[in-house]
């Protein structure tokens, strides 16, 4: 990195699936944001599970919807109580059609899609939850991304 040029930082992107390490992730994702004077982008990436359910009508969308946008509430408060802007998005972490496609494959493209400068994502997780989409994804990013990544 060339000295004369300041280490900058517009788009943080947090992904998240609704786990409480995504949410600490989140918290991190902001700090780094605030400290940078950036934007925070959450992208919550559903998990096998949920898309598989939805896509052969066991899973009700609207139920996801609604717990996706209520995590959504709560992680928005966390960066409004610091002043950080933050957007949102979802996407499905894996496909029965494209093999390729699981959430290591999803942030980075996203990364790519928003300009994202710094990525924030949690480590594998403690637990076994049905909510925890992003361990899959934690090795693969930091393997692959070509942004500075916080694996926390």
């Amino acid at each position: 990195m060339d000295d004369s040029e300041p280490f900058a930082v517009d788009t943080v992107l947090a992904p998240v699936d609704g786990s409480d390490e995504s949410a600490t992730a989140l918290e991190y994702a902001v700090a780094v944001a605030d400290r940078y004077d950036a934007s925070v982008h959450a992208l919550f990436v559903l998990g096998r599970g949920v898309v598989h359910g939805m896509n052969s009508g066991t899973v009700d969308e609207d139920a996801v919807a609604t717990n996706t946008q209520e995590f959504f509430t709560d992680v928005r408060r966390i960066a409004a109580a610091e002043g950080v802007a933050m957007s949102t998005s979802v996407d499905d972490g894996f496909s029965e059609m494209r093999k390729t496609r699981h959430p290591g494959n999803v942030v980075l493209d996203t990364a790519d899609l928003i300009d994202a400068d710094f990525i924030v994502l949690p480590r594998e997780p403690v637990t076994d939850s049905s909510t925890d989409v992003l361990e899959a994804a934690a090795e693969y990013v930091l393997a692959y991304a070509s942004q500075p990544v916080l694996s926390v």
